[in-house]
């Protein structure tokens, strides 16, 4: 009798052993999976990551926006004539380098009014090699090596009883579930940023068409900012990504498991709750509202 219950109790043991091993191998896959993802997805540029929607979007912004944009930059370009005319004392002061000025900034707005897009995808571009050689580094360097860690787990296993084994089967679980919210916050996160750029990216002959006055060209400047927040928001990502993957490279090698597992738990969350604040974050470096 006691030899079954011994049997009993090791192959219980085992099994248990087996899932523990199972959930932390599917962790350090998710892991290096989720590293390599993001660095992929935020280094692209609206182009890039999506033609076909870039292509619908530029489609129309170029035939109902762009009209808009046009006679706005009219109205601007008045605007800033007038001004000239009147700040002069009525032309009894007029300069006729005033005249040349006023046709300079004329011919730069139409330039900027006709290229908006390349502008705008020059600032993605630039967050972009930035990007690419962030992600060039997190992707190789800070990569979990799994197996070390694993071949240790397993030996302390090993030396654990069945309710040892069972508490900690049950935590691998919880851990399990948070790096499944960890992904489904990132999908957000990546795909919610993107749909943003491409809203911002819609209207941009709009803001653009301010740009010629001083007054109504704090429109623009203000968009412009917008623009590189969003942009170089993909590099505060990154940044996150890259913090937590140092955090999290002593899973489950540290002494005390248990430890271990729930401090990589408390890593998830706040790594979520970084994620979330990127947005505001950038927004406020390049002091964008």
């Amino acid at each position: 009798m006691d030899f079954l219950f011994g049997w009993l109790e090791d192959w219980i043991k085992q099994g248990l052993i087996d899932g523990i091993m199972g959930q932390f191998s599917g962790i350090y896959d998710s892991i290096n999976k989720q590293v390599m993802d993001i660095a992929t997805n935020v280094g692209q540029t609206p182009e890039a990551w999506n033609s076909g929607v870039y292509t619908m979007i530029r489609t129309l912004s170029d035939t109902a926006i762009l009209p808009i944009a046009g006679m706005i930059l009219t109205f601007v370009l008045c605007y800033e004539l007038i001004q000239l005319i009147i700040e002069k004392n009525n032309m009894h002061e007029f300069d006729v380098y005033n005249i040349y000025k006023w046709i300079f900034k004329t011919f730069v707005a139409v330039y900027i009014l006709t290229h908006t897009f390349d502008i705008v995808m020059g600032v993605f571009s630039l967050a972009q090699n930035v990007v690419n050689s962030s992600a060039g580094f997190i992707s190789g360097s800070l990569e979990i090596d799994g197996a070390a860690a694993l071949t240790q787990l397993q030996t302390m296993l090993e030396t654990m009883s069945v309710w040892g084994l069972l508490g900690l089967w049950l935590e691998a679980n919880i851990l399990s579930v948070c790096m499944t919210a960890l992904t489904i916050c990132i999908f957000i996160i990546i795909y919610g940023r993107m749909i943003e750029i491409y809203l911002t990216v819609s209207v941009a002959p709009i803001p653009l068409a301010t740009m010629a006055n001083r007054e109504w060209g704090q429109i623009g400047n203000n968009y412009l900012k917008s623009l590189f927040a969003l942009a170089f928001q993909a590099f505060l990502i990154i940044i996150c990504v890259g913090i937590y993957a140092v955090l999290v490279q002593n899973i489950p090698a540290a002494n005390d498991v248990h430890a271990a597992i729930w401090g990589t738990a408390g890593y998830t969350v706040l790594l979520c709750f970084t994620l979330f604040k990127t947005g505001s974050l950038a927004k406020s470096l390049f002091a964008a509202h």
